[in-house]
């Protein structure tokens, strides 16, 4: 079992801080000392496709695209980027809830046509009531799972080729039709920590997702899935959502994660604390329990070898970061992989430069150790270096 090693697109602005334009404090932006609104890159095409150029240059599977209200659209953005790239695969992020799953299966078909079978899926049930307000969705949490496990069920059928019929609590269909299915089939991310969540990921997902707890946590969710799965006849891989700040010296990669925290204050982690306190997520839940409560002490946020909770102070979603040399951050990495976690999905801010740490620093590592497939030819990349100017500003 090799790595499979994925990037993330800030499809809602980029920067050198961990707070942001949709931050929780000053009417939704975060104001710095100086009072000034806190710098981020623009989340525009031209940005966006240097860091897409700079993961496929690096290795690189595919990049996540996040779904939401304080992001842009994942499909109509990835597909844009998919003309200025050539193999990269994209692993679009959607909510079942918010569109018909007889559509969305035909999105993907001809997604898959256009990008010549370049399309992943990351299936966002969601966990916060307020942000599935805006999308007109008013079911509870459980019932939000329940709709996904029918949404899924759809699709697949779908997909068959065949007309398909399903009568459920949340979808009839009658006859529902991809006439050209996609082909291959895209393979379906799913994260979830709820009871609620592990059956349909057993179910239905080819990988399941979670959020960079420590491994000890993590074989706990990927024994609870496989056993799930094992009861329904199905195998199920996994994968687990991670920031990383890799450098060449352990001491220069924690002296980085010291200014990040250096940019927050007090005010600003308890606002965010009590906004994703209010989360029905439990996965939220449980990364916010990581971090001790919203404390700026560097060594006590962190909660495992080389696993740094402070991401989590003031963003939600994964809240954690690998943090060391590029051996140490290679060494979690085959930990990780040793408990049978094969995909990571692979952030850092700002976007764009950290791809190249990862990228150059850690990935040769994981080669030598036998844990990636041989290297293909990098298509050409102009002017996306790590020392490149950046395309949307930032600071």
């Amino acid at each position: 079992m090799t790595v499979h090693l994925h990037w993330f697109l800030p499809t809602g602005g980029d920067g050198r801080t961990l707070v942001d334009r949709h931050a929780y404090t000053d009417g939704g932006i975060t104001r710095n000392r100086s009072g000034a609104a806190a710098g981020v890159r623009a989340p525009d095409v031209a940005y966006l496709a240097q860091i897409a150029k700079a993961a496929e240059r690096l290795g690189f599977e595919a990049v996540l695209t996040p779904t939401g209200t304080w992001c842009e659209d994942a499909w109509l953005t990835t597909v844009a980027l998919a003309q200025h790239t050539e193999r990269l695969k994209f692993l679009v992020a959607f909510r079942p809830g918010v569109l018909s799953p007889v559509l969305a299966a035909q999105m993907a078909a001809t997604y898959q046509r256009i990008t010549r079978g370049r399309l992943l899926l990351n299936v966002v049930t969601g966990g916060d009531s307020a942000e599935q307000r805006r999308f007109g969705d008013h079911l509870d949490h459980d019932r939000r799972y329940a709709r996904t496990a029918e949404f899924l069920s759809v699709v697949r059928g779908v997909w068959s080729g065949r007309p398909y019929d399903f009568r459920g609590e949340h979808y009839q269909v009658e006859g529902g039709l991809t006439a050209l299915p996609p082909d291959p089939l895209p393979e379906i991310f799913f994260g979830g920590s709820s009871a609620a969540a592990g059956p349909v990921a057993a179910e239905h997902a080819d990988v399941y997702l979670t959020w960079g707890e420590p491994p000890w946590q993590v074989k706990e969710k990927i024994d609870w899935i496989r056993r799930l799965a094992e009861e329904r006849g199905r195998t199920v891989r996994f994968g687990i959502r991670l920031h990383t700040l890799s450098r060449d010296t352990a001491r220069e990669a924690w002296a980085t994660a010291q200014r990040l925290l250096d940019d927050l204050d007090p005010e600003t982690v308890a606002a965010a604390q009590a906004a994703l306190g209010r989360s029905e997520s439990v996965g939220q839940q449980r990364m916010l329990a990581l971090h001790g409560g919203g404390t700026l002490d560097r060594d006590r946020l962190e909660i495992a070898p080389n696993l740094w909770a402070g991401v989590g102070l003031v963003r939600g979603g994964a809240g954690t970061a690998l943090v060391g040399s590029h051996a140490d951050v290679a060494d979690r990495i085959e930990e990780y992989h040793d408990l049978g976690v094969e995909h990571f999905v692979l952030s850092g801010y700002p976007h764009l430069e950290e791809a190249y740490w990862f990228g150059e620093g850690v990935t040769p590592l994981l080669a030598e150790r036998g844990l990636l497939p041989a290297p293909q030819a990098s298509p050409p990349l102009a002017g996306a270096g790590a020392g490149a100017a950046v395309v949307g500003g930032g600071r």
